[in-house]
């Protein structure tokens, strides 16, 4: 009996002639995989495709409802953001395909598991680290890492091998789930090009967008999204419908220069409309009802998660760690917030919740204020004390220096080499 490896299958060139490959290289059986992380794909298509191709088995994995559970709305507590811009999309997904790659193997008796990723990117590793870190007895093998494929030589092995691929009508080359959109290649290659309206399917041109602006509220509870306009939905369907809506009114690009774990710097564009209005109006949420040292603590884990996500390590120990912090304070984290979009803009322009920490009696000026003015007084005295003593030590080092300028003069002397 042959052994078996089990295949991340996407159905494009990339892991179709790795079904051809594998076969060839290592004499084995491939079972293929494919996982709806809510991607507009034709899944019946895909699986007959890998069946033409060569595969013996193909499983078709429905795990919209877990992405969203176990990924989406922990990055959505976190603010994940990789570079303060990019809502982790991608990279959110890839540890999922791992997991599910390792468990059908498991099942399957496969020695190995593969995927389509290439040497240059950053999705080797994550499925690298994150199948290896689950189970470190099962090979991982990378055919486009491992043949140095170019799609010129992935189109001449396929008509070698009879493997029908439909040509693709567009030069971009895209990866979607619920999360977001990638879109690369072609004239997005050059950095100084203006991404052109035909690289976009989710997201409206601002000339065809609405002329009146669009307003939607968010409910949340504890940190995750559970309502949309007072409608309580699941969090598949919340995320569709505010990326549909959201998208509409030409909100929802984001357009970076992206540092990549392997050290190059790659222009990447993403569709990511309801990623972007979500998170704003969940970080919005939490100015409301956190404390000012919990806010700027939470900003360094957000950024600590968001580059442990990025880079691949998922089952890092550190990451769930930050998440037991971050789950701690997402407990006063519900209430609503209402976002107003208009003409390729969004905005908060209200928000509520019962654990909010605004007080109107002692943030107002009218005569309603319960504020004692006269108590800064001492506040002021206290908060400058330190400053005003070390302005007075410095004030008297520079006097004994000859100085009359409070220190500027020594320092400007010092400074020249004087």
């Amino acid at each position: 009996m042959k052994q078996k490896i089990v295949l991340a299958y996407s159905g494009g060139l990339d892991t179709s002639v790795s079904i051809k490959w594998l076969q060839e290289k290592y004499k084995a059986d491939v079972v293929t995989l494919t996982l709806n992380l809510g991607q507009r794909e034709s899944f019946k298509e895909i699986e007959e495709r890998a069946y033409s191709t060569g595969a013996i088995k193909h499983y078709q994995l429905d795990v919209k409802e877990e992405f969203v559970s176990d990924y989406v709305f922990p990055s959505i507590a976190a603010n994940g953001m990789y570079q303060g811009k990019y809502p982790l999309a991608t990279a959110l997904g890839r540890p999922l395909i791992a997991t599910k790659l390792v468990e059908v193997a498991e099942k399957e008796g496969a020695y190995a598991v593969a995927h389509g990723c290439t040497g240059k990117g950053n999705d080797q590793v994550r499925m690298d680290v994150t199948v290896r870190s689950l189970n470190p007895s099962i090979k991982v093998i990378a055919p486009v890492r491992e043949w140095n494929m170019t799609r010129d030589v992935e189109i001449e092995y396929a008509k070698k091998h009879g493997i029908k691929i439909e040509p693709s009508k567009s030069v971009f080359s895209t990866d979607q789930n619920l999360w977001g959109r990638s879109i690369e290649s072609g004239p997005l290659e050059d950095p100084d090009t203006e991404p052109p309206q035909a690289a976009f399917e989710w997201v409206s041109s601002v000339d065809s967008a609405p002329a009146s602006p669009g307003y939607m509220e968010l409910g949340f509870k504890g940190g995750a999204p559970v309502s949309l306009n007072g409608r309580e939905l699941d969090g598949v369907s919340l995320i569709r419908e505010v990326n549909d809506f959201v998208g509409s009114h030409g909100y929802g690009i984001v357009d970076l220069i992206e540092d990549r774990l392997v050290g190059i710097k790659s222009r990447e564009v993403y569709e990511c409309p309801a990623a972007l209005a979500i998170v704003e109006a969940h970080r919005d949420l939490e100015q409301l009802v956190l404390t000012r040292n919990e806010l700027a603590f939470k900003a360094s884990v957000e950024r600590e998660w968001s580059w442990l996500v990025y880079s691949g390590l998922w089952m890092e120990q550190l990451r769930f760690d930050l998440d037991s912090f971050i789950g701690r304070t997402q407990r006063r984290v519900t209430g609503k917030v209402r976002l107003k979009l208009h003409k390729g803009s969004l905005r908060v322009v209200g928000r509520s919740s019962p654990n909010s920490l605004y007080r109107v009696k002692l943030s107002t000026y009218s005569k309603e204020s319960t504020f004692d003015q006269n108590s800064a007084v001492g506040f002021i005295e206290l908060w400058g004390l330190q400053s005003r003593t070390a302005a007075g030590a410095v004030a008297a080092l520079s006097k004994g220096n000859g100085s009359t300028k409070r220190g500027q003069h020594t320092e400007r002397k010092q400074s020249k080499g004087v």
